[in-house]
Order: structure tokens, then C-alpha cells, then sequence
């Protein structure tokens, strides 16, 4: 009986996906991207081509996180952004004495999305009659990385 309860819990948490896009997509596709400066960060962006405007995106959870989307500007493009730690700036005090390590940062843990999705998988959030509604979009391509070039040499 225990067992039975639980599996019905667990179905009335999940999302349920509209089977109707929200409004007309193009091509979906993700890209990594890495500063040239050492510490400068890298990430990886994911943009979403959309035909208008009539509804509002607000979020897209893809590969196991979530991020709010922006709009490119003079543009129909709204882009996802997710920060990765590799070429991260690496503040961490390292001592004998645990209180030189105090101010040194917890790794933030990844909060568990809502859905289970492949690598090439996303899913949108919209608001529709002030209900969230979601949509899963297939097929995102993954685009070669963009390694933005090293500052110029300072020529003094």
C-alpha cells in the first residue's frame, strides 16, 4: 500500500508537457564557449529561434539545470546561459589554521530539474492564463565550441 501511495505522489509532482508548441520555432542549438584570459570563465549557451512574440518564454532546464531566458536584442533569439567552472577564477585559501579557510566558498550542489531529458533535449517554460505550461523541444544541435581569442600583448 505504501509502495502504491508513493508511486502516485511522485506522478502528481511531475510536469506535464503541452503537445503544441507555444509558438513557432527554429532551429534549437547549444555552444560552449571559453574566455581567452586565464579565470575568465566559460559556459555554455543555449539559443532558441522564436517566429513572434505572442507569448512570453521564461525558462529553459537543459542538461540537468535551469536558466532564465533573455532576448537578444533587435532580434527574435532568446539565449539560455549556463556558467561552467573550468577556467574559473580559483579564490580557495588553503591553510593549516581552518580559520585563514573560512571565507573559502562551498561547491554549490546542482538542484535536481523536474524532468528527465537527453543531452540533445530541452524543455521551455511559459506562462499561459497565469498557469506555467512547459514544452519539450527535440534535436538540439550541438555547434563547435567558441574560444574567444587571449587579450593583445600590451605593447608598452
Amino acid at each position: 500500500m505504501l509502495v502504491l501511495m508513493a508511486s502516485f505522489s511522485q506522478c502528481s509532482s511531475a510536469q506535464k508537457l503541452q503537445k503544441e508548441a507555444p509558438v513557432p520555432f527554429g532551429e534549437v542549438y547549444c555552444q560552449n564557449w571559453n574566455a581567452g584570459v586565464q579565470g575568465g570563465g566559460s559556459g555554455l549557451n543555449i539559443y532558441i529561434p522564436i517566429g513572434d512574440h505572442t507569448i512570453a518564454l521564461d525558462s529553459v532546464y537543459f542538461r540537468g539545470r535551469v536558466s532564465k531566458l533573455e532576448m537578444k536584442q533587435n532580434s527574435q533569439l532568446l539565449v539560455g546561459s549556463f556558467r561552467t567552472d573550468n577556467n574559473s577564477p580559483k579564490d580557495i585559501v588553503m591553510s593549516s589554521d581552518s580559520k585563514e579557510e573560512y571565507a573559502n566558498q562551498i561547491p554549490g550542489e546542482m538542484t535536481p530539474i523536474p524532468f528527465e531529458l537527453k543531452d540533445d533535449e530541452c524543455v521551455v517554460s511559459y506562462k499561459q492564463n497565469n498557469k506555467t505550461l512547459y514544452y519539450k523541444i527535440l534535436n538540439v544541435k550541438q555547434k563547435e565550441p567558441l574560444n574567444y581569442p587571449s587579450a593583445p600583448p600590451n605593447k608598452n
